[in-house]
């Protein structure tokens, strides 16, 4: 999976550091910064390089990753409420919206500060914090997509309207008019994300009091009211379909303004169900923890001191104790739910905070927040007698096989799509497939019923490198909802064909003790492989794995333009035919 990264100007960290009154200690941030969710890529004098791990989207700035490091790093006191302000300004949504983009959030933010000189670069890194949470919150702008305008160019009140693709306005980076169905067919944000307005017959566009459009999300903004150096109040629109995923990003671009000196204010909002809101909402989510939940997963007891401390480093507050809810169960099994006659912790932090989903996740954060060094050490109580898994030996005598043929062993993602299991390779689904609910990326949308399509997408990664590449893989697909094992392995060599194949096949075969085995042809498509040059491997008349030649036909998907041979085998079905001799 993609990881966001960022790079941040030391001078700008320093800046928004200092002004607290905190000194800015580079050799600080390399050694305690990584616990706060971060891989440093390089942190010198000038330059701080890191990636952000995909569940602190609250980081993608550096605004908001200074406004952290003041809390973990130098022990400000906490802060996780944002203060807002009533704007007066209200945005209302049409009803016909509720199967377009239900989700019409908005806030205003002004007066923010930037001296002239760092100006440009500000609104670029403002710009570039946008395109990282619609990449990390919106899903590619489909969860939620982000529209910041110069307010000084707009006169509110808004309206969110549903409009047919015939409307124009003139879009971010054109110099003319264009229709709804011209920007998603020429404009390159168009063509980027038209996909996510399949099938609708209207599109939403936001427009302002004397009809000036703002924005057409998730698609483009406006270039009447575009950001400049110069702009010092905003309004910012979030439009999309995950509630918290747009309460998240709304607030993120709210916080990196806000930490420029500018005053957030809230927008009243009426949407397309009637119901009106005033958002941001700037008070901290309230989180239950039960404190057995806590003392059980750390192996401590914390005092409320050092939970306050630890908290507080990971910007919340500590509110205390309550008993456990009326009902409670004796003994819980629910690492949620409190046991009777116990208590529970209340825990405070940023609404922003979007990761924070379950109270093993606060566990987490006081985890964090206290330090995993000062934790403790401890044994196993209870006498453990380590079993070998059922294909243990099996296991080993492959991967030893493996090795001997000149295989090198790969780890691919269980994670796949479709098109790479079955469509491109010519297998049609003989089990039911595990679907993602919310997949990241089209890539990711399935578990995998194969391992050849994993060893294919490494040899085209590897394409330019001398031949031959001979790979490996002893991992598991998800079949029917249930792990199963399988073998594969793939070779790339200009003189291969059939007979080289067979001839490992045969190795393998005596590696395991399979003294009798037979090759059965294949039907023509049956699989990746070129038709008359594959078959069938059949042990005591069960059929536990194919080989054979890949059809180039398959192989140039992958932009493999030299000869493949490979195989695939079952390991259940290779269990019960091959003797273990231990």
């Amino acid at each position: 999976m993609q990881v966001p990264t960022i790079s941040v100007p030391q001078s700008l960290l320093r800046q928004l550091i200092e002004q607290h009154g905190y000194k800015h200690d580079i050799g600080k941030v390399n050694e305690e910064l990584p616990l706060l969710g971060t891989d440093i890529d390089a942190c010198d004098d000038e330059v701080l390089d890191i990636e952000i791990f995909p569940d602190r989207p609250d980081l993608l700035s550096g605004e908001t990753l200074a406004y952290a490091m003041l809390n973990f790093l130098h022990g400000m006191p906490a802060n996780p409420d944002m203060n807002v302000k009533p704007s007066g300004i209200k945005m209302t949504v049409d009803a016909a919206l509720t199967n377009v983009r239900p989700i019409v959030y908005g806030a205003v933010v002004r007066n923010v500060a930037v001296p002239e000189p760092e100006a440009e670069a500000f609104v670029k890194a403002l710009m570039d914090h946008q395109e990282k949470l619609h990449f990390a919150l919106g899903r590619g702008r489909k969860r939620a997509s982000i529209g910041v305008h110069d307010l000084a160019t707009i006169s509110p009140p808004f309206h969110v309207k549903a409009v047919k693709k015939e409307a124009s306005f003139t879009p971010l980076a054109s110099e003319r008019s264009m229709t709804l169905t011209e920007i998603l067919n020429a404009h390159p944000k168009g063509v980027d994300y038209a996909h996510l307005l399949d099938g609708m017959e209207r599109y939403p566009l936001i427009y302002d009091s004397d009809n000036k459009v703002l924005s057409f999300p998730p698609i483009i903004n406006g270039e009447q009211t575009a950001v400049t150096h110069a702009t010092k109040d905003f309004f910012i629109d979030v439009t999309g379909w995950d509630r918290r995923a747009c309460e998240a990003a709304l607030m993120l671009i709210c916080l990196q303004l806000s930490q420029r000196g500018g005053t957030v204010e809230s927008v009243e909002v009426t949407g397309c169900d009637g119901e009106i809101a005033v958002l941001p909402v700037g008070e901290g989510k309230q989180h239950i923890v039960p404190e057995e939940l806590l003392s059980n997963l750390l192996g401590i007891t914390l005092t409320d001191d050092e939970i306050q401390q630890a908290i507080q480093r990971m910007g919340g507050r500590f509110e205390g104790r309550q008993p456990a809810p009326e009902g409670a169960p004796t003994d819980s099994n629910r690492m949620a739910t409190a046991s009777a006659g116990t208590s529970e912790l209340v825990l405070t932090l940023p609404r922003w905070r979007f990761d924070l989903l379950h109270p093993v996740d606060l566990v987490e954060e006081v985890a964090i927040g206290h330090g995993y060094e000062d934790l403790g050490t401890d044994v196993p109580k209870a006498t453990l007698t380590g079993l070998p898994r059922p294909d243990h030996h099996l296991r080993r005598r492959l991967r030893e096989s493996m090795q001997g043929l000149g295989m090198v062993q790969i780890q691919s993602l269980t994670l796949s799509n479709e098109s790479d299991q079955f469509t491109n390779m010519r297998w049609e689904p003989q089990h039911e497939i595990t679907s993602i609910t919310n997949p990241i990326t089209v890539e990711h949308t399935v578990l995998r019923h194969h391992l050849l399509p994993g060893l294919l997408k490494l040899l085209a990664t590897n394409r330019h490198h001398d031949l031959p590449q001979s790979v490996y893989e002893l991992g598991s697909v998800v079949r029917n909802h249930k792990n199963a094992g399988r073998l594969a392995f793939l070779t790339a060599e200009k003189s291969g064909g059939f007979a080289a194949v067979r001839g490992r096949i045969q190795a393998l075969c005596n590696d395991l003790g399979v003294a009798d085995w037979s090759a059965e042809a294949l039907e023509p498509g049956d699989g990746p492989w070129l038709a008359g040059r594959a078959a069938k491997v059949v042990i005591n008349g069960t059929w536990v794995g194919c080989f054979g030649e890949l059809d180039p036909a398959v192989a140039s998907i992958y932009e493999l333009r030299v000869p493949l041979n490979g195989a695939e085998f079952d390991l259940e079905k290779l269990m019960t035919v091959a003797q273990d001799p231990v």
